[in-house]
């Protein structure tokens, strides 16, 4: 009898996937007067729960086989014209929104068609962890490049590739990015468009937060500046995330095989999720007034977390105010290390994510570029906290961090 143990059984891709670290930390935090920031889920009571549930009724009652059947792949006629129009387009051509169960899932599919095992892949650093995980899953090396609060490096990137780089796609996430709230210039997206028309590389913008700005100017879409980018989408942010839904629109030629690894992965997206989330994006009067009242909650409670982390920390931390998007990101002076205050904070009951989670270290030759990394910063998230803990929140911090310093 031949004997294998349960790891020898288990594919390469299984053996190296990793867990996520921000999954992993909630697991710790979810305890009676714990103050998290280390979520990024959309505020509960923002959520438009009344409008859903009507228009779950009223989908049902239009046609009560339709919702609950099968699919085609590519999604629901209905829902991808809506997302086509929220995007400015008039009809649906080849290319535009396949409709994905979760922006995640578009991310995934790409990754899955464009990377062969060993290729490169470019992400600023820090990232998006469900992007690492999926590159990782592919089989792709990855490279960092670092960003600033005007996003990716794309001059650095430039100069990667002057050097030899060949990368087969670009990940960023354009608007008030994860983790960091930073945005792409209008400058370094037409540069990253260049770039992407000589060398040949995908850019996959994910922009599942462009929807929530309050604040400053909105620089045009990557799909604007190049055919060679693949965006990717959500209704998580704006109306709810056990929806499920998100979207992608790529070339015509990247576009039909990624409908065909979806046929492989789930066949369709929820038939009945898909209907509810088209019969609330076509509302406009509803979704207009529900959007202005998400950003005007989260833009308050931004402020409200800025205003509370100067106050506490002064000097010994900086923190980037977002003019929108979920997340404050805020850097310890002196080069001090955020995963060392979280265990600390942790006691003192307020929880953030490290920014070490997100940084990409190149996985490549010693000669290859490899990204900074954000060990002495943290993102913290200010959606699903009222005010008075918001405040709160940064009182902790502070106070783990102050008790942090005078052990050492």
């Amino acid at each position: 009898m031949v004997r294998v143990t349960s790891n020898e059984l288990l594919s390469t891709t299984a053996r190296a996937s990793t867990s996520s670290v921000i999954r992993d930390l909630l697991r710790l935090v979810d305890e009676p007067g714990m103050l998290s920031l280390a979520g990024g889920l959309p505020a509960g009571e923002m959520i438009p729960t009344d409008r859903l549930s009507s228009a779950a009724a009223s989908v049902l009652q239009r046609d009560r086989l339709r919702p609950l059947q099968y699919s085609p792949s590519e999604g629901m006629v209905e829902l991808r014209a809506s997302v086509a129009r929220r995007y400015g387009k008039s009809r649906l051509e080849a290319g535009d929104f396949m409709i994905t169960t979760g922006s995640q899932q578009g991310i995934d599919l790409l990754m899955r068609t464009l990377v062969d095992t060993g290729d490169a892949v470019v992400m600023s650093s820090p990232s998006y962890l469900g992007a690492i995980q999926a590159a990782r899953a592919s089989g792709a090396r990855l490279v960092g490049v670092p960003c600033d609060d005007d996003g990716l490096d794309v001059e650095m990137l430039a100069s990667f590739l002057r050097d030899g780089l060949r990368p087969k796609a670009v990940y960023v996430v354009t608007d008030f990015a994860n983790p960091d709230g930073a945005t792409l210039t209008s400058d370094r997206r037409r540069m990253l468009a260049g770039l992407a028309d000589r060398y040949g590389f995908v850019v996959i913008e994910d922009n599942p937060y462009g929807e929530l700005r309050w604040g400053g100017d909105q620089p045009e879409p990557m799909w604007t500046l190049t055919d060679m980018a693949a965006t990717v989408g959500s209704a998580s942010k704006i109306l709810s995330p056990g929806l499920r839904i998100g979207w992608l629109s790529a070339p015509p030629w990247l576009f039909s095989a990624v409908a065909r690894l979806k046929q492989a992965t789930d066949l369709h997206t929820s038939s009945l999720d898909q209907l509810i989330a088209a019969e609330v994006l076509d509302d406009s009067a509803f979704l207009s007034q529900h959007l202005t009242a998400v950003r005007a909650t989260y833009e308050y409670r931004a402020g409200v977390l800025v205003d509370a982390l100067r106050h506490e920390f002064g000097d010994d931390l900086t923190v980037r105010e977002p003019d929108g998007g979920m997340f404050v990101w805020a850097t310890l002076a002196g080069g001090a290390s955020t995963a060392d205050l979280f265990e600390r904070a942790i006691e003192c009951q307020v929880a953030f994510v490290p920014g070490a989670a997100f940084s990409v270290a190149s996985e490549s030759a010693a000669n290859d570029p490899v990204a900074t990394d954000a060990g002495s910063s943290m993102r913290l998230c200010f959606t699903t906290l009222a005010e008075r803990d918001l405040r709160e929140a940064a009182a902790r911090l502070a106070a783990a961090h102050r008790s942090r310093s005078h052990r050492v």
